[in-house]
This record gives structure tokens, C-alpha cells and sequence, in this order.
């Protein structure tokens, strides 16, 4: 990864924090709520690989798990360490690190780990690889691993109303078919963007057995300006949608068409 990747997040560490709070990316950490709730151990040692300012890592210190935080940017550690020291939780470590260097954790470690952040950036194949055989090196016998991906079938609805005069280049629109790989002028910084079917390759290969998978946002997927009118004007509506949504992530209708993929696998 980058050093224009980490310093994309070096800069913007609070808007991350703020990030999973805007009315539309809520049902994207509803969801994953969800799938943590419904796959994860009861109890164990859980390592967050790209944990950034510790939304997720807050979450499950507050449930009561073990939590080792693994991040590129050391201003996302030291928001996360701030807030995880605001409410009188611990975390077990804080690991200022790349992604493609987790040699330094120890075999059969952990629980469970996610890894929901550097898969969007790794825009090399053999780094992506690396990264998930290295999850699979470090979790336990049978454990869990929650695998995020920017998925670019979701992106391309979600650009119809987000970034449509980039369709103006009708070359550009078809490359949302299948896998892009943007620099820091392209996209939000450097990106890779998936496919559902190259990214549950990806962890297949890596030697992990798919359990599920799901589209955080849902049937919500590309509404964010409709989303975030009805949680300024109709409070009730837009608790009902989220609720649904983060209730039917992962189902195969809505699924494969979201923004943010998330895979859940159990080491073989």
C-alpha cells in the first residue's frame, strides 16, 4: 500500500471516524453490525487489519472481545487509541504497520479477523494474495475472517447520481463491468475496485471456506441523496429502511450490486 494511501488517511482521520455517521453510510455499519453478530466467535481475540480510527474495534471492545488494532496511518491509531480510552476500554495492541507487512503477527493468533479497509487500495494481485493468505496464516483453526471489498458493479449505480460526468467517457462507464485500479487523480486516492465474482475467488484461493457474503447498503445501494433527504424529513421512514436493509444484506438480489462487499470465510 501507498504512501499516497497512507497519507490519504493520515489527513483525514476525523472524517473517518465521522464517516459511518452520515445518514447514508449508516446501513453500511448496521450491516456489518449484522454479520459481526451473526458469524463471529461469542468471545476471542479479534485482529481489525485496517482498523483505521476504530469504529469497528470500539464495537466489539464494548461486547466484550479481545481486540488487537492493525493500521497504515498512526493519526487513525491515536484517534482510535482517544476514543477507546474515553470509554474506559483497553485494546489488547495498536500496530501502526501496511497491510502486506501482517509477518509480524504470530500464526494462529486470533479468533477472528477483519480485514475491511486494505483491500480497497492493494492494486497489485500478488499483494492482494499475500494479504489474505496471510489472514489465513494468523487466525485459528476454523476461525472467522470478514473480508471488505469496493465492489465496481455498485459503484457504477451509485455514480449515476455521485459522480455521473465521469460517464461523459463511455470507455470509462464500461470499465465499471469489471475490475478498475485508479490512481489518486481517478479516484478518492488510489483504489481497486472488485468484482463479486473475482473478489470470492480471491478468498477462495487464499484457502478460506465462503460462509456468506453481503452488499452492506442493500436495496438502498446508489440512493445516497434520497437516503439522506428522508433522514432529514421523515425520521420514522428512514429508521424503517435501514433497518430492513441491514437486515437483508445478504440476500443474492440486492448483493452483488452494492457499494462495499463483505465476505464472510472460515479458515479450511
Amino acid at each position: 500500500m501507498s504512501e499516497v494511501v497512507r497519507n490519504y488517511y493520515e489527513n483525514n482521520a476525523e472524517y473517518e471516524w465521522e464517516r459511518l455517521n452520515n445518514p447514508y453510510s449508516k446501513v453500511e455499519f448496521l450491516s456489518t453490525i449484522r454479520l459481526f453478530e451473526k458469524y463471529l466467535p461469542v468471545t476471542g481475540h479479534v485482529c481489525d487489519v485496517g482498523s483505521g480510527p476504530g469504529r469497528y474495534s470500539t464495537w466489539l471492545l464494548k461486547q466484550g472481545y479481545k481486540v488487537t488494532l492493525f493500521e497504515i496511518s498512526q493519526k487513525e491509531l491515536d484517534l482510535a487509541a482517544s476514543r477507546i480510552l474515553e470509554l474506559g476500554l483497553q485494546a489488547e495492541a495498536y500496530i501502526c504497520d501496511n497491510a502486506t507487512n501482517m509477518h509480524v503477527l504470530s500464526d494462529e493468533t486470533y479468533d477472528a479477523v477483519l480485514v475491511m479497509g486494505p483491500l480497497y487500495h492493494i492494486l497489485d494481485d500478488c499483494d492482494r494474495s499475500k494479504i489474505i493468505r496471510d489472514t489465513s496464516r494468523i487466525l485459528k483453526k476454523g476461525g472467522v475472517a470478514i473480508f471488505a471489498y469496493i465492489n465496481s458493479w455498485g459503484a457504477l449505480k451509485a455514480g449515476v447520481t455521485e459522480f455521473s460526468e465521469e460517464f461523459r467517457d463511455l470507455n470509462h462507464l464500461y470499465k465499471y463491468l469489471g475490475e478498475l485500479k485508479l490512481d489518486e487523480n481517478q479516484g478518492f486516492t488510489e483504489c481497486y475496485f472488485s468484482t463479486p465474482v473475482k473478489a470470492l475467488e480471491e478468498i477462495t484461493q487464499g484457502g478460506f471456506e465462503i460462509v456468506s457474503y453481503a452488499g452492506t447498503e442493500s436495496f438502498l445501494a446508489g440512493m445516497r441523496p434520497e437516503i439522506t433527504r428522508l433522514y432529514k424529513e421523515d425520521r420514522v421512514v428512514y429508521d424503517h429502511l435501514l433497518q430492513v436493509a441491514s437486515d437483508s444484506s445478504e440476500l443474492p438480489q440486492y448483493r452483488d450490486a452494492t457499494e462495499h462487499l463483505h465476505i464472510v470465510a472460515r479458515k479450511k
